[in-house]
């Protein structure tokens, strides 16, 4: 079985390269984590042909959550409440120059700050505290509905608020494509998110900036194929919108997930770590679940317009495509997976995490 996976891929690889001679370089941007985790870990890039190039890009809600935010949850946890994150965003790194590094950070000097592994976790430490509760939403379409469900059935204790950095993924590919103006020949459209939002919201890609575009899954063979349909719609001239991943991804998406998104967040701008103000792509607490919200709550600001990266770090460029991980003179030496420097080493769906534990191969 595992023998006839191999022949498949090589049938797969054989076919890229067929399609691929006489064209000059193609750079196909993966959108999601973990199809750049999915190309390292199986040594994708070393098996492709010299003119395809596999560059990731903003794929990883915790690199682009800004640094702000953490500060502002690091002292509120050290003014007595209770401060609930993910782990990936437990050592994400606050401003440059701040006090209070992280949310690790203040919890090392007294602060009250717990991980948990979903939103209902945080229902059930809420219900079970004195304190003000503040979750760090964070994620994109595919976390939303867990919390904005909790909120629409009324499982939400009042003693807990959300802090809200959830962002819509769409707006940040036009973002890159139209202010940006990222040189991208196809997109790996992230899989994890089309589950919700469905394939028709990638259209924009396709009609407006004739870059051809597949929804695609996470083996290894799904990768590669869909690295196949791109060079076959490039080798064509006939930009596509293609779902690959139809055993998970629906053309509508997940009907009732969209539903409670549409419900419970409204629409507004957000800004990017290492990217920029987006137009449109936050989501935050629409008005009906406003005692809930700790930006309203607590009197926090969510207006961010710029924040600056440490100094010398390139996540900023490697979250758009712009960079490599080996790129900035602090990978693998002033930042590793144990001690992170900038945002981009902190979660497993960073690029530069993935490339420090998976390794980079490089083209032949």
């Amino acid at each position: 079985m595992r023998s006839s996976y191999r022949e498949i891929a090589k049938e797969i690889v054989r076919r890229i390269e067929e399609l691929s001679k006489g064209i000059e370089k193609v750079r196909i941007m993966t959108f999601c984590g973990t199809h750049e985790w999915t190309v390292a870990r199986y040594g994708i890039r070393s098996v492709l042909p010299p003119n395809i190039e596999v560059v990731a890009g903003p794929g990883c809600p915790v690199c682009v959550t800004p640094g702000r935010l953490v500060e502002v949850l690091a002292k509120l946890s050290l003014e007595g409440y209770t401060v609930l994150t993910y782990g990936d965003a437990y050592r994400l790194p606050s401003t440059p120059g701040s006090s209070i590094r992280s949310l690790e950070h203040a919890k090392s000097m007294g602060g009250d700050v717990r991980v948990v592994y979903s939103f209902l976790d945080a229902v059930k430490i809420a219900r079970e505290s004195r304190s003000t509760c503040i979750f760090f939403a964070i994620g994109f379409e595919t976390t939303m509905p867990s919390t904005g469900e909790a909120l629409l059935k009324g499982y939400v204790p009042r003693n807990l608020l959300i802090l809200s950095a959830y962002k819509f993924t769409p707006p940040i590919m036009r973002y890159l494509l139209e202010v940006k103006k990222a040189r991208i020949d196809g997109i790996i459209a992230p899989g994890h998110v089309s589950t919700v939002i469905g394939v028709e919201p990638w259209r924009f890609v396709v009609d407006e900036f004739g870059i051809p575009l597949v929804v695609a899954g996470f083996s290894p063979l799904d990768v590669l194929l869909a690295i196949l349909e791109i060079v076959r719609q490039i080798r064509e001239g006939r930009p596509r919108l293609v779902n690959e991943y139809r055993r998970s991804v629906k053309w509508e998406g997940n009907t009732y997930a969209r539903r409670i998104i549409d419900s419970v967040y409204e629409v507004d701008d957000s800004f990017w770590r290492g990217i920029g103000v987006v137009p449109k792509s936050g989501a935050y607490l629409s008005e009906r679940y406003r005692v809930f919200d700790a930006y309203t709550e607590l009197g926090i600001s969510r207006r961010i317009d710029f924040e600056p990266m440490p100094p010398g770090c390139r996540c900023s460029d490697v979250v758009i495509g712009m960079a490599r991980p080996i790129d900035c003179p602090h990978f693998m030496k002033s930042c590793r997976p144990e001690s992170p420097y900038g945002p981009c080493m902190v979660s497993y769906e960073g690029t530069c995490r993935i490339w420090a534990e998976l390794g980079y191969q490089p083209p032949p």
